[in-house]
C-alpha cells in the first residue's frame, strides 16, 4: 500500500523526514519496502511560464482566432 506523507500529516504531527518515518514504522513492526518521491509534472515545472490574458478580441481576418494582450 502506498500512503503520501501530506495524507500522514494530515492525521498525526510529523517533523521526521519520510526516510526516518520508515524506519520508525519498520521498527515498528510495519514493512517498508521503499520510499518514493512523486513528481506529478515529469521533469518537474522547471522552466514553464505562467502569463495572464488582459484581454481578448477577435482577430479581424479569421473567424476561428483570437488577438491576446
Amino acid at each position: 500500500m502506498k500512503i503520501s506523507i501530506n495524507r500522514l500529516k494530515q492525521y498525526i504531527s510529523l517533523t521526521e523526514s519520510p526516510e526516518e518515518i520508515a524506519a520508525l514504522l519498520t521498527r515498528s513492526g510495519l514493512e517498508v519496502e521503499a520510499v518514493e518521491d512523486f513528481v506529478s509534472v515529469p521533469g518537474g515545472l522547471e522552466g514553464i511560464v505562467i502569463g495572464e490574458v488582459l484581454t481578448c478580441e477577435k482577430h479581424p481576418d479569421a473567424d476561428k482566432l483570437s488577438i491576446t494582450t
